[in-house]
């Protein structure tokens, strides 16, 4: 798609594998992706959108993604996206249970922005049942997260929670 700029937005509270597939994949279709990471304190993340864009950032250089950007934004979606001049918004679906919310996301932001279009993309199968929430509960009791979330990110985490992770 070339010429085509995506938008990748949410909490990310924090990064997962999961994310970072549905990152990876989106990167090779579109000339530039745009991580957008919601400040969402509705949700009241564990981390500051400083620490998500950090992480993400971290995460990014360290797959080679020279395509990629992480950006904060505190707007609603589809103006953010207007401003930046996408067409695309990437929607990462995990079961169909995500797809309800998702597809009346979708629909209402077409409704205000009839260009924009919303591409859902399912990760890859050993990461359909990881959710930023499921990683922080197992954090906070001190279970083992790093084959869900990259080390530095489970280092941060377990720091954060003032966790010890178990062996």
């Amino acid at each position: 798609m070339k010429g085509k700029l995506a938008i990748y937005p949410g909490t990310f509270d924090p990064i997962t594998y999961g994310h970072l597939d549905i990152l990876k994949r989106a990167a090779g279709i579109f000339d530039t992706v745009i991580m957008a990471v919601a400040y969402n304190m509705p949700k009241k993340p564990l981390f500051s959108v400083e620490e998500r864009v950090e992480m993400i950032e971290e995460c990014v250089r360290e797959m080679g993604l020279s395509n990629v950007q992480v950006e904060a934004f505190s707007s609603l979606l589809i103006s953010y996206a207007r401003e930046k001049g996408a067409k695309v918004v990437i929607r990462g679906l995990r079961a169909v249970s995500d797809f309800e919310y998702e597809f009346q996301m979708a629909l209402m932001n077409r409704k205000l922005y009839p260009d924009i279009e919303t591409l859902f993309m399912m990760p890859s199968e050993q990461y359909t049942y990881v959710s930023s929430r499921i990683v922080k509960e197992i954090a906070l009791y001190g279970g083992t997260v790093g084959c869900l979330v990259p080390p530095k990110v489970a280092e941060r985490l377990y720091k954060k929670l003032g966790v010890n992770p178990q062996g």
